[in-house]
């Protein structure tokens, strides 16, 4: 009986201290903020509980949501949802708002592509629908210079084709019945001075050399003077039937030729600022198709000022050779235009580009798994490309295939503005010092020196630094002295990729920089990689700095 009650009070003994050093290692633990584990859990079930998803739901249909993966009605793998977009992803780097991160297995069962955007240029053709017309040039218009009735016309209808010399119509004027009785009244009286005088108001009055010297020889009176064709052609109008009253101010008929004509073609007002003179054009004809002439090449001779208000298209004009005469006026043609070679731009694939009401969107990827919908600014584009004004930059991944399903969970919450800047990219503030352009025939980038500003997620101060210039910065907007915000890479060189002037109210870096700090000495050796670049810039040993600065500390 005693050994028993021993016994028993040396396991409660026990069960009391187990139970006090348990609320020990508790309040410890909590104290410390460590987790406590028991046989039933470890750190590795913990951590993936943290990791797992909070819900799985369907890639077509975001209300059907499981607590398991599964397939969706749709067939399709369900989609994990982590538990908020402002987590850290697995290669620890922060989230910003909208974004989504996919599993590479789950990414191979979407399908999703991702491409690069590139820094390219456009390979644009403009279809557009011309007309043929006359070469205005070439028409000449029959105007009397004198009163008088059409007597007898032998032209009878427009579109009537005459050669040169052809006689056209005469004419009864009194006013030219006076002029030659005044030239034979000279003649008879052979004063030289008032034959040449008389023989010129002929003239001013529109007859011909071969008619006057006819009056000469014969010096017997017209009542009825006949009037021949300046040249070649078809008539373009005509506005005189036999017996009118015309007067100088009358248009009797027009001529024009068709061994040359015009295209006049009309394309969309998106295109007004691409086209320029001299641009390539090739006109075809459906009608003539079967031949070996149905396309002419040529060029934009002449762009119009003004668009229509009606269809709001710009006007060209395109000159062919018509020798065979095969294209008639008022005919319906297929133009192809071919702008000259475009500055470079931002390039991204049509197939990445969603678009909404809102605007124009595409999806980012920071290639880790992590996506996000960004707002971008559209511009010309091509058969396979758009070009981007705003919203990516150089080397950012965009998706191009299965989007849509990544865009629909992104945007619930995006901000739309680009992911987080990776580690070999930084974007300050500098003044430019100096613009080195290359020669035409180069094909190097411009090159900028810049005293910039601090870099703090590099731990840098300001320094004066040589930048290579992305092909697609358009330089010619910028001038030394400007105060610029700008974005650049490490690399075999330190290039920038974009560059906005800064408000004039904001305070310049270059403002609070000492002088010898603004214009110190260049080095211009050559740069360091893109990995090692902000680590090197981020030690205080002058050995290990960057080769393409020289830094000043205080």
């Amino acid at each position: 009986m005693t050994s028993s009650l021993t016994v028993s009070s040396t396991t409660k003994s026990l069960l009391i201290g187990l139970s006090i050093g348990t609320l020990a290692t508790l309040l410890i633990a909590s104290q410390l903020g460590l987790p406590f584990f028991n046989n039933e859990t470890d750190a590795s079930d913990l951590q993936s509980d943290e990791k797992a998803p909070l819900y799985w739901v369907a890639p077509m249909d975001d209300s059907y949501r499981r607590d398991k993966p599964g397939k969706s009605p749709m067939g399709m793998d369900l989609v994990p949802v982590y538990a908020s977009d402002t987590t850290q992803s697995e290669d620890n780097t922060e989230r910003t708002p909208g974004t989504v991160m996919i599993p590479s297995n789950v990414q191979q069962n979407m399908g999703v592509k991702i491409e690069p955007v590139r820094v390219g240029t456009l390979e644009q053709e403009i279809s557009a629908l011309g007309t043929v017309a006359y070469d205005e040039d070439s028409i000449v218009h029959i105007h009397p210079r004198v009163e008088g009735w059409v007597d007898t016309l032998f032209i009878k209808s427009q579109g009537e084709q005459i050669d040169k010399g052809q006689a056209l119509y005469t004419l009864y004027s009194p006013e030219l019945v006076s002029a030659q009785e005044e030239y034979v009244l000279a003649l008879k009286r052979g004063d030289a001075r008032l034959i040449d005088g008389a023989a010129e108001r002929l003239k001013t009055l529109g007859l011909s050399k071969p008619v006057i010297d006819s009056l000469k020889t014969s010096r017997r009176i017209s009542q009825t003077v006949t009037f021949h064709a300046p040249q070649s052609g078809v008539v373009e109008a005509l506005n005189i039937r036999e017996g009118f009253y015309v007067q100088p101010g009358t248009t009797m008929m027009s001529i024009a030729q068709l061994d040359t004509v015009w295209v006049i073609a009309e394309v969309p007002e998106k295109y007004a600022q691409v086209i320029s003179l001299h641009d390539s054009a090739f006109v075809s004809l459906d009608e003539l198709a079967h031949t070996s002439s149905a396309t002419w090449e040529s060029h934009v001779e002449y762009i119009y000022p003004s668009l229509s208000k009606t269809t709001r298209t710009l006007k060209l004009r395109i000159p062919l050779n018509n020798h065979h005469q095969s294209l008639k006026p008022n005919m319906f043609t297929q133009v192809l235009l071919k702008p000259a070679r475009r500055s470079a731009a931002l390039l991204v694939p049509h197939s990445a580009v969603i678009r909404t009401a809102q605007g124009a969107k595409v999806v980012q990827s920071d290639g880790n798994g992590n996506f996000k919908s960004v707002s971008v600014k559209l511009g010309q584009s091509d058969s396979r490309h758009f070009e981007v004004l705003e919203g990516v930059l150089p080397g950012d991944e965009v998706v191009v295939s299965a989007q849509f399903l990544i865009d629909s969970e992104s945007s619930k919450n995006s901000d739309f503005t680009r992911m987080k800047a990776p580690n070999h990219q930084a974007t300050t503030t500098g003044t430019i010092e100096a613009i080195k352009r290359p020669d035409a025939q180069s094909a190097d980038n411009v090159e900028m020196s810049i005293a910039r500003g601090p870099i703090e997620k590099w731990g840098r101060g300001p320094a004066v630094m040589d930048f290579a210039v992305s092909q697609h910065i358009d330089v010619s907007n910028f001038n030394v002295g400007d105060s610029v915000v700008f974005t650049f890479v490490t690399g075999e060189k330190f290039t920038v990729i974009d560059m906005r002037r800064r408000a004039k109210s904001a305070a310049m870096p270059s403002e609070t920089m000492p002088h010898e700090m603004r214009h110190g000495e260049h080095d211009a050796t050559s740069g360091h990689n893109s990995e090692s670049g902000p680590q090197r810039e981020g030690n205080s040993d002058t050995k290990a700095m960057s080769h393409k600065e020289r830094m000043h500390h205080d």
